[in-house]
């Protein structure tokens, strides 16, 4: 795609990003065949070609509007198209550089902005771990829009206390241990029975992913930053304990923290440090294929039929597929994906529910009608916000794959 920028973005490392990724578009459309909204709204602007070229014309000095912003709001940043582009668009940067971009030229209705503020604050916040144990204790009272971004409390469990000489590090989250606690506990203990030990570092907390993609960009980066610092010491060289790898449980941190390198490559403080932690990270599922050899003797008991759904986070950001159903099947789990359309996305999207519900819910109710074809005893994914959104349309249970993974291995010990 030929391009001509705007003289106030020749000189930028956003417009010379922006203009390297939009040179490569050959205009094939077939990335609308997999785009979510697309399939919903059949609107040539709400899918990622028709987006391509608002952001394109925006770049070229046109001035922005009210409804391009709402095409690109619209976006799941699914990246779907990514999995499908046969030209290797990078689609998610060049949506997060159009959003930047048009949020600083369209402003937002006041409700709109409050709405926002209020989630790239306060879901990161340590004042959400209370909030959402008051939730909890009326949920029974609670209208459904708001019952459904509210599970049901849950237990911890234990956390091992056992030391290992192979140690990695693991990030607790924001909204993962007041939503759902268990997830990390359970990612411990496996882990524990593997013979590797999970540390948490204390000062590391939401990896930026919610201010970032909510165009609070500078905010988003601050939290990267601290993040990196908070691991630091348990990674540069000679560091005691040493750590081999930051695993996460949650698949849209896990997409953020490998992109790192990238996000902070223009800051000359951190790009080498952001460069390391993002080498060193791994998704839970890559550590599969070892577990399994380590774990099989202790597997005692195993769930029934098992629906896996796979996060777009984990499949498309992060290109990891099979993984999951491949190694828990080696554990004798009856696990399966949707034979219809289990590369699309479920709705949850990070933010993307609360802001867009009328398409979120449609795209649940799809996703739970395609899962349900095969009868489950339990639905599985690898990301909170997957899980959380599912289970607001199903009285299935929707679990983390390592919390059942885990179930199977208690009467082991």
């Amino acid at each position: 795609m030929q391009t001509k920028l705007a003289p106030e973005f020749i000189h930028t490392a956003d417009g010379q990003e922006a203009e390297a990724i939009l040179r490569k578009c050959v205009h094939c459309g077939f990335c609308t065949a997999t785009c979510p909204t697309y399939q919903l709204l059949g609107d040539e602007l709400d899918g990622p070609r028709g987006r391509i070229y608002l952001i394109k014309q925006v770049l070229e000095g046109e001035l922005p509007t009210r409804k391009t912003q709402l095409h690109l709001d619209r976006c799941l940043s699914c990246r779907n198209c990514e999995t499908t582009c046969p030209s290797g668009v990078q689609y998610g940067h060049l949506i997060d550089i159009g959003r930047k971009l048009v949020d600083e030229r369209v402003p937002r209705p006041v409700t709109e902005n409050a709405v926002r503020w209020a989630l790239k604050e306060g879901l990161p916040s340590p004042l959400f771990a209370p909030a959402m144990k008051l939730g909890q204790a009326v949920r029974g009272l609670l209208p459904a829009s708001l019952k459904n971004k509210v599970p049901a409390r849950q237990d911890a469990g234990r956390w091992p206390t056992r030391q290992h000489p192979r140690k990695v590090l693991m990030l607790a989250g924001c909204v993962q241990p007041a939503m759902s606690p268990n997830i990390n506990s359970a990612t411990a203990r496996v882990l524990d029975a593997a013979g590797i030990q999970a540390v948490l570092a204390p000062k590391a907390g939401c990896c930026g992913a919610v201010k970032f993609h909510l165009n609070d960009q500078d905010g988003g980066k601050a939290e990267m930053r601290r993040n990196i610092d908070a691991w630091w010491p348990f990674v540069e060289a000679g560091a005691e304990p040493g750590v081999e790898a930051i695993v996460m449980n949650a698949s849209g941190c896990g997409v953020t923290v490998k992109e790192y390198g990238h996000i902070l490559k223009d800051d000359a403080a951190y790009a080498d440090k952001a460069a390391r932690i993002s080498a060193l990270t791994r998704d839970l599922s890559e550590l599969l294929p070892e577990l399994v050899e380590q774990l099989r003797p202790q597997v005692a008991a195993r769930a029934g039929q098992v629906a896996f759904h796979p996060p777009c986070t984990l499949q498309h950001g992060q290109q990891l597929r099979g993984g999951v159903e491949q190694h828990l099947g080696a554990l004798g789990f009856d696990i399966k994906v949707a034979s219809c359309e289990a590369h699309l996305c479920c709705g949850s999207a990070g933010t993307y529910s609360v802001l867009n519900p009328k398409i979120s819910y449609q795209l649940r109710d799809r996703k739970l009608a395609n899962l349900s074809d095969m009868q489950p005893d339990v639905i599985v994914s690898a990301n909170i916000g997957c899980i959380t959104h599912l289970q607001s349309g199903t009285a299935t249970p929707v679990r983390h794959w390592v919390e059942v993974l885990d179930e199977a291995l208690l009467d082991s010990r």
